[in-house]
């Protein structure tokens, strides 16, 4: 009896740990978010990661190159600066469409495997894995990445970082489209 609810209590504590954003309430908003208009031509960002009990590790701006290739491939060339912490500082993102659907698919040097992403009306769900560099040591952790369009030139970017489900950092980006000759 004591162990069942132990376990009982475990996954009602672990169950309150993840985020449960329903896509669906998207699809009628507007502006509908469209990454290949979005993204293709100069982009900045701002962004902060805050570890799980709210303390600042990171601020950062981010330099965005987006263009899309011959293939209709959407390339986004990011150059990260911190302020505050470490991390990643060059990223290229090759993304494309999945069949002409709502479906998109991508891959970076340091994401494992293949990004997924599904668009609901002015929201994009994008997940991936990555090896997280920390301190001296780096670990597998899922992103759960939620975009939002504000209007055609503004988007922002929530971020769940997880480990074994349970989210460890959440990570809040700004990202403004800027004028082509920028």
């Amino acid at each position: 009896m004591r162990k069942t609810i132990i376990v009982i209590t475990a996954a009602v504590v672990l169950g309150g740990c993840g985020t449960n954003i329903n896509p669906q309430k998207y699809n009628s908003i507007s502006p509908s978010f469209d990454p290949y208009h979005f993204f293709n031509g100069p982009v900045k960002a701002w962004g902060i990661v805050q570890n799980r009990s709210g303390d600042l590790v990171q601020r950062f701006t981010v330099d965005i190159k987006g263009s899309i290739d011959i293939d209709n491939i959407l390339v986004l060339d990011e150059t990260f600066h911190y302020e505050v912490g470490e991390g990643v500082t060059h990223r290229v993102w090759k993304i494309s469409a999945k069949n002409e659907t709502d479906m998109l698919q991508g891959r970076a040097d340091d994401i494992l495997g293949l990004a997924q992403g599904q668009l609901y009306g002015n929201a994009m769900r994008w997940q991936y894995s990555m090896d997280l560099p920390v301190d001296d040591t780096s670990y597998q952790v899922a992103f759960d990445d939620w975009i939002w369009s504000f209007n055609d030139n503004t988007i922002v970017n929530r971020s769940y970082i997880k480990k074994f489900g349970i989210t460890m950092a959440e990570v809040t980006i700004f990202m403004q489209k800027l004028p082509t000759a920028y």
